[in-house]
């Protein structure tokens, strides 16, 4: 869902930006035939700009964030400066709420004094989007900010997103110092969801299991019906490693992702700590799921796990067991085309760049 409009796109290719706590992803699409073309991607650890260790959250300014972005742009060969930018699920406030069905004028009207009860800050100091929730009859939801005209009568749901000038400001001094265009800003959820959801699958879970944090959205016929986040991912398995078996970070961060690089004396206790660590995430999964299939009374058939925590060694058939369902990585590039010599990397770092190529084709879908 897009807040904000700024330009007309201007360029045949486009690029969608992910700027996570630690590191950035950067994906150019182009159009081709009706398909989007993959023209180069690139990633960048932002460890290094805050002097601690690749893999580790930070907490950088802007300048700083701006320095990498542009590092990353250049090292990616990234020709567009036609962009778009995903904002953190953790900037954003984000309800679902209940409303009178009246015409889409008079809702207009509505929700922002409906929304003062949601939001813990001043109205003026954010920005707000609505759309209303479509009903199981409706046509299918969008992942835009088209909003769904509601049917006199009766009750509706609404979902309400905010987010805060201040946060919308600095990303766009972000993306000013790095001389690129951004025509909109996204929450980061809605990107997951367009590239890793499954069409054909009715309902649908997704963990975005990040550095700092672990983001799980359940979607049913393209709508959210749940959203989550916790504070752990996949940077507390790093730091629990390094700090267990007494390796340096950047040790614990290659044997986290490669087990051929576990040494026999470590192999039991990396198991132990890891299964400590996704165990907190798994069960707040599989919390999220009971309640969803109490609520709704559907079962959810497929679980696509994103994120950088996505690469850890064993984390399918860990969160397989736990969730008792089947469990899958996100592959937002098989919504792409690409030559089929990448086909098997792309697959591989595929679940990392959810967001960015998620925004990217929301990005690409301007084009005229």
């Amino acid at each position: 869902m897009s807040l904000f409009s700024f330009l007309s796109p201007k360029s045949s290719s486009v690029v969608g930006i992910d700027i996570g706590t630690s590191s950035i992803k950067v994906v150019q699409l182009a159009k081709k035939g009706g398909r989007a073309l993959l023209e180069t991607y690139g990633e960048l650890a932002l460890g290094t700009y805050a002097g601690v260790e690749i893999g580790r959250a930070t907490n950088l300014p802007p300048e700083k964030i701006s320095e990498a972005l542009r590092d990353v742009l250049q090292e990616a060969k990234i020709s567009s400066q036609n962009c778009a930018l995903a904002i953190p699920f953790g900037a954003s406030l984000i309800s679902a709420v209940e409303m009178p069905e009246v015409p889409e004028k008079q809702l207009e009207q509505m929700v922002p004094f409906e929304a003062r009860k949601y939001i813990p800050v001043p109205i003026d100091e954010v920005a707000l989007d609505w759309w209303v929730v479509p009903k199981p009859t409706d046509k299918p939801a969008e992942f835009s900010e088209k909003k769904t005209g509601p049917q006199q009568g009766g009750k509706i749901d609404v979902i309400l997103v905010a987010i805060h000038n201040d946060t919308l400001a600095k990303y766009q001094t972000i993306v000013n110092q790095a001389q690129l265009e951004a025509s909109f800003f996204e929450i980061e959820i809605f990107s997951a969801i367009r590239s890793v959801v499954d069409e054909e699958l009715p309902v649908q879970m997704i963990i975005d299991i990040g550095a700092g944090s672990s983001k799980f959205y359940i979607v049913e016929h393209g709508v959210v019906k749940i959203s989550h986040i916790i504070n752990q991912g996949s940077q507390d398995i790093t730091l629990a490693l390094s700090q267990a078996l007494s390796i340096p970070v950047q040790t614990a961060e290659i044997m986290k992702r490669d087990p051929s690089q576990i040494g026999e004396q470590y192999k039991k206790n990396f198991e132990s700590i890891v299964s400590v660590n996704l165990d907190h995430i798994f069960s707040e999964a599989h919390r999220l799921m009971l309640s969803f299939e109490r609520r709704y009374n559907h079962k959810i058939p497929n679980v696509a796990v994103v994120g950088g925590g996505a690469l850890l060694a064993g984390v399918l058939s860990y969160a397989e067991t736990q969730l008792q369902t089947k469990v899958t990585l996100g592959n937002p590039f098989s919504k792409t085309e690409a030559p089929a010599s990448l086909a098997e990397i792309l697959k591989t770092t595929g679940p990392e760049f959810a967001v960015a190529v998620g925004i990217a084709l929301r990005k690409l879908s301007e084009l005229r």
